[in-house]
């Protein structure tokens, strides 16, 4: 092996290992450049952890009964992407790896670096050899050596799972890899599906960027099974925040008993849709009877103080001046160039407390740090995300669903007078009931009612909100379907309408923007002011010929040139058309505009598409206003 120095000054430092989660049945360094072999009881967890960051760690699983039997049935790759539709499992529904006879040997259970390799082999030596390198130490004969003992044939190349290491595929097909994402202590845990012999190594690469050229330490913990452990990934609001695991949310274990169709949702674990029911039908209720979702994703921030009205007129492009207590109202937040930082609510509960309903941690972050800039030193941003989780109930039968069960005080608006975009606090059937925040919001397009409790309080409300609704027909509701309802109602969605390069006007929310009334400086209001004098483009609609969908990022064309790209897309079940949400270029943004969406290479394949006016459904909003 080459002698490189390890004084490596883009080298993350080698963190102190955290203590074990549990108490291990396998505790082993894997020093740099060599491999383990060991054996793993169905049900166990497997961590494997890069102990200093950007370090490659090739794994082997095989069927330990199978071996017995004399069958090498190992961890087959291309069999793994046939059954879950993806380059490699992860965590949730889809996240198992399975050998040639589809037989699941690990689920992932926990992954906090969400960047790995399951295309190319472990390395090898001729890999090294034809590099000019001969004889160069190489995962493929430290596994041989390890596998020995188990009658597991030596091969020349292994179909590993390179775990942390960064392939990608680029625009031209081409297979190319860089430097690991993970960092030091980030690892990845499996739990085995059958009982396993496994190989694991500390990849000896030190000629290229997969072990970001300095070879370090791999770490294995072995965990037995009565040891649960929480599904997850992980997620930074900055590059220097702690990582969080997903979590999930106080409603969950009465989703769950509803659904085993779960997808990571900004850190929280949220139903795409319902066992029984289905999208459509989902979407149906929504829109003829009522449905009941799970929303508490959402942030919540307590903004509170002498100063916090002060802040929020800064920080929100809405004059929050003007807004009354009990009363909510949407806004964008933009930074300094006027892009986008997030949308959000806001609801004004009384002359120094007010609670912002964003969608992104990194909302409450800013608006802190903006305080400290402006000299407001008399406000408090406190994060109340676990403190207030939250059901939607939308549809044409939710006041029905709702009015006979939720009481309010003397001193708080009655549930009928709760117009749109204002709240009331009350509680779940009488004065000694289940508290509760309702408000009069939602992200369907349709009349509806949005219920904030503590999370210890979850499960009452969602029984109670079940009990009364069953007589109408309420559904629960899923991302999938809750995707063409806001769609079809021209609701945008951070990450694909609007992000911190798109301005509210540009992403269709320009009435969040209220430049001639609101006096006020506020963050981004001159590049607002340039942006809205000089537009570039608007979002509009687009109504697609024939029945193939658009999806997110096609590009839209007028002859052989870009004039715009989609943003969101769907088939309209209302409307029988295949529709999409487009940032389009002014000079083609008029309604009745021939344009043809690009597929393949956006040249080799057009869908013709017609540009409509938005909202697709319920233009003037009559619904959620009724």
């Amino acid at each position: 092996m080459i002698e490189v120095q390890r004084a490596d000054p883009y080298r993350p430092r080698e963190i102190e290992l955290p203590p074990p989660l549990a108490e291990p049945v396998l505790d082993v360094r894997i020093d740099h450049s060599t491999a383990i072999g060991y054996e793993v009881k169905k049900g166990d967890y497997i961590q494997i952890i890069d102990v200093a960051g950007r370090q490659c760690s090739d794994f082997l699983a095989f069927d330990a009964r199978a071996l017995q039997e004399g069958r090498e049935l190992g961890l087959d790759a291309s069999t793994t992407r046939h059954i879950v539709g993806q380059a490699y499992a992860q965590p949730g529904l889809h996240g198992k790896f399975y050998n040639q006879d589809m037989d699941p040997l690990v689920s992932i259970v926990r992954d906090t670096v969400g960047r790995h390799d399951a295309f190319t082999p472990a390395c090898n030596a001729k890999y090294y050899e034809d590099f000019g390198y001969p004889g160069h130490v190489n995962c493929t004969d430290n596994f041989n050596g390890q596998l020995k003992r188990y009658s597991v044939a030596a091969r020349k190349s292994w179909p590993a799972l390179n775990l942390f290491y960064n392939t990608m595929f680029d625009e031209h097909n081409m297979l190319v890899f860089d430097e690991p994402w993970s960092r030091p202590g980030d690892y990845v845990m499996m739990q085995a599906q059958q009982d396993l012999v496994c190989a694991s190594s500390a990849c000896p690469d030190d000629i290229d960027p997969s072990n970001g050229w300095v070879p370090t330490d791999i770490h294995l913990r072995v965990y037995p099974s009565e040891r649960k452990f929480s599904m997850a990934i992980t997620h930074r609001t900055n590059p220097d925040s702690v990582p969080k695991l997903t979590r999930e949310t106080a409603f969950h274990e009465r989703t769950s008993a509803l659904t085993k169709q779960f997808t990571e949702y900004r850190n929280f674990w949220l139903p795409t849709h319902y066992d029984g029911y289905g999208p459509k039908a989902e979407y149906w209720a929504c829109r003829e009877k009522a449905a009941v979702m799970d929303l508490s994703t959402l942030r919540k921030f307590e903004v509170i103080g002498p100063d916090a009205e002060a802040l929020l007129q800064y920080c929100m492009t809405r004059n929050i001046r003007k807004l009354s207590e009990g009363q909510v109202v949407y806004t964008a937040i933009c930074n300094d160039t006027g892009g986008m930082i997030d949308d959000a609510t806001v609801f004004r509960c009384s002359d120094t407390n007010f609670r912002v309903i964003p969608g992104e941690d990194y909302t409450g972050e800013w608006m802190r740090q903006v305080a400290t800039e402006r000299g407001l030193d008399r406000v408090w941003i406190k994060d109340s995300t676990d403190q207030l989780h939250n059901i939607a109930v939308q549809g044409p039968a939710s006041r029905d669903i709702l009015r006979d069960l939720i009481w309010t005080p003397p001193h708080q608006p009655d549930f009928d007078s709760v117009t749109w975009f204002r709240f009331t606090i009350g509680r779940i059937g009488d004065h000694q009931g289940t508290p509760v925040i309702v408000s009069r919001t939602g992200y369907s397009g349709e009349l509806g009612y949005e219920l904030f409790c503590h999370p210890s309080h979850a499960n009452a409300v969602w029984d109670a909100v079940w009990e009364a609704g069953e007589p109408h027909g309420l559904t629960p509701l899923g991302l999938d379907a809750l995707d063409m309802l806001r769609i079809e109602s021209g609701l945008v969605f951070a990450g694909y309408d609007f992000n911190d390069q798109i301005d509210p006007f540009e992403a269709g929310i320009g009435f969040t923007v209220p430049l001639k009334t609101k006096e006020d400086d506020f963050s981004g209001r001159d590049s607002l002011l340039k942006r809205k004098e000089n537009p570039q483009r608007r979002m509009v609609g687009l109504e697609l010929a024939g029945n193939e969908p658009a999806g997110h990022g096609d590009t839209v064309h007028v002859g052989r040139f870009q004039v715009g790209v989609v943003t969101s897309a769907t088939r309209s079940p209302v409307l029988r058309k295949n529709i999409a949400l487009c940032r389009m270029m002014v000079e083609h943004a008029e309604v009745g505009a021939e344009v043809e969406i690009g597929k393949l290479d956006g040249q080799q394949k057009r869908i013709p598409a017609t540009v409509v006016a938005t909202p697709f459904y319920d233009p003037e909003k009559l619904k959620p206003r009724s």
